[in-house]
């Protein structure tokens, strides 16, 4: 099974980087508009989004923004953090299909509040930026090492219309 362990605090030095990706599919694109409500249609209707001036359908901005907080949650600081601050510039549209790469890197530490600063930026499979921005965490202070949860399987049943 896989494990999931953080980088306390005290680890953490000014310059550490981390990485995380993922691949947008066409699940994960309408499971996010279910979980946040956010049904705009250049997300989910093909012939609106043909109109827009992507030309097709997009992903939300903020699936690309979780991304930043799962890197955060799992890969550093990792399990115990807790998220403070986040400023995100979008940069360009992400698409079914596109693998997105997030790249943090420790910019600032706070010894007395224990939070640390990251810069975050993520890239597609091209190496265009379509995310960045900065993170501000409490980082843990003691090391956590736990099993990875395993997530349950979620099937889309589409909604039919009369």
């Amino acid at each position: 099974m896989d494990s999931l362990e953080n980088v306390t605090f005290d680890e953490i030095k000014i310059g550490d980087t981390c990485t995380f990706n993922k691949t947008l599919t066409e699940s994960e694109l309408v499971l996010f508009a279910a979980v946040s409500g956010d049904v705009n249609p250049v997300h989910l209707d093909e012939e609106f989004a043909s109109q827009s001036m992507f030309k097709e359908r997009i992903a939300h901005g903020m699936w690309s923004g979780s991304l930043v907080s799962a890197t955060l949650a799992t890969v550093m600081p990792g399990p115990g953090t807790i998220y403070l601050n986040q400023s995100l510039n979008f940069m360009r549209p992400v698409k079914l299909g596109d693998n997105l790469i997030v790249n943090l890197t420790a910019i600032e530490k706070n010894p007395e509040k224990k939070t640390v600063s990251f810069n975050c930026s993520v890239i597609n499979q091209n190496e265009k930026e379509v995310l960045n921005g900065t993170a501000l965490v409490i980082a843990p202070t003691e090391k956590i090492k736990l099993d990875k949860p395993i997530l349950p399987e979620i099937h889309i049943q589409e909604t039919v219309h009369p």
